[in-house]
């Protein structure tokens, strides 16, 4: 007998599938990610310790200089808004004048319209006294000219007028929208500054000692230069002493050589440095010219104030003020200047060393000029 042919379905191996797509896909993935850790850029270094000193050093030059920019634009904008007041202030009595000519114009015509119902040549054929008119015609005819006149050059006036109120208005528009673009630039500045003092926040106690040894060897080689310079000013000085008997003839006083040489100088000095001596202590802000707190050149503009000299307020501009002298015949109370671009300056005190407002988060103090770059030095007149 013929064997039956099964009608059961073969068993299907449906079941088995979702596990080799699940390992597929775990593979496709473990093999992407490699692919991607293979192919991603490595990871940036992390900053050597002497270059975290350069970054945040620069940083502070930078911040320096947008410094120096506010204050000059600060100063403009003062300067500009002075004009503008001056201005509307000549504009408002020139109106005044206008007015008060007006009135009196309206006046007269007021008083013309009133007599107006008799022609003129009427009135001059029916006058008691014809020439008495004619005169007293040509009078106020001459009067009215005179008046128009002033009318129109009251109104020249008071169109120049407002020409320069708006052409004054107008720049300090201008200063002003370049001040608020320097702020937002130094904001800008700060934020880089926030940045450094959160990576130096995040150095190691071993990584911060070598910073602040780093530190303590440009401080130390800035008093070495100091150190130099005071030794030579010294040797001069008795050099000068000792060459004054041969030279003096023992009749008259001296008077010094050289601008701001001599005893005037001197005094000024002392006042200067009495001055800055008493704001040691005192913080670093930007824009600030005490009594409180000062940036650099605040600092010089009012320590030289109290000796009765006035300084413009930005480092470009003080520079440009008195004599210049060199670093070997630096004198007390004279200025000196650093950096390249002028963004630094301080009062030399004498034997290398210098009273200045170093920089934000720093107070004023005394430090050798060898600490900076030095740019050149003036002796204010």
């Amino acid at each position: 007998m013929p064997a039956l042919a099964s009608h059961r379905k073969p068993r299907t191996r449906g079941r088995t599938t979702p596990a080799v797509g699940l390992t597929t896909v775990a593979l496709a993935s473990v093999t992407l990610l490699s692919t991607q850790s293979a192919t991603a850029a490595p990871a940036e270094p992390k900053p050597s310790i002497e270059e975290v000193q350069k970054k945040v050093d620069a940083l502070y030059r930078q911040a320096g200089t947008a410094t120096q920019q506010y204050n000059k634009a600060k100063a403009a904008s003062a300067e500009q808004r002075s004009k503008v007041d001056a201005l509307l202030e000549a504009a408002a009595k020139r109106a005044d004048k206008l007015n008060e000519t007006r009135r009196e114009l309206g006046s007269y015509a007021a008083a013309q319209y009133r007599g107006g119902s008799i022609a003129p040549t009427a009135t001059f054929f029916l006058a008691d006294d014809p020439q008495s008119y004619f005169d007293q015609d040509q009078l106020m005819a001459r009067m009215t000219s005179r008046q128009q006149k002033a009318v129109a050059d009251f109104r020249t006036q008071q169109k120049e007028a407002a020409a320069k109120r708006a052409e004054a208005t107008k720049s300090l528009e201008t200063l002003t929208a370049s001040q608020a673009s320097l702020r937002t630039s130094k904001q800008q500045v700060q934020t880089k500054l926030t940045e450094a003092r959160t990576l130096l926040s995040q150095l190691t106690a071993e990584e911060k000692a070598r910073l602040a040894e780093l530190e303590r060897k440009k401080e130390a080689e800035a008093e070495r230069k100091a150190d130099e310079l005071a030794r030579q000013q010294a040797e001069k000085e008795k050099a000068a002493a000792d060459e004054a008997p041969k030279t003096n003839t023992g009749s008259g006083t001296g008077t010094g050589t050289g601008t701001g040489s001599g005893s005037g100088y001197s005094s000024k000095a002392e006042k200067v440095l009495a001055f800055a001596r008493a704001q040691i202590g005192k913080p670093y802000v930007w824009g600030a010219t005490g009594p409180s707190s000062y940036d650099c050149s605040g600092l010089t503009q009012a320590a030289w104030k109290a000796a009765g000299v006035a300084l413009p307020r930005t480092t470009w501009d003080q520079v440009k003020v008195g004599t210049r002298v060199s670093t070997a015949n630096l004198r007390p109370g004279d200025l000196v200047f650093f950096y390249d671009d002028i963004s630094h300056v301080g009062i030399y005190k004498g034997g290398g060393m210098m009273i200045h407002a170093p920089k934000p988060g720093a107070n004023v103090r005394e430090e050798s000029i060898y600490y900076m770059p030095i740019y050149g030095s003036v002796r204010p007149s």
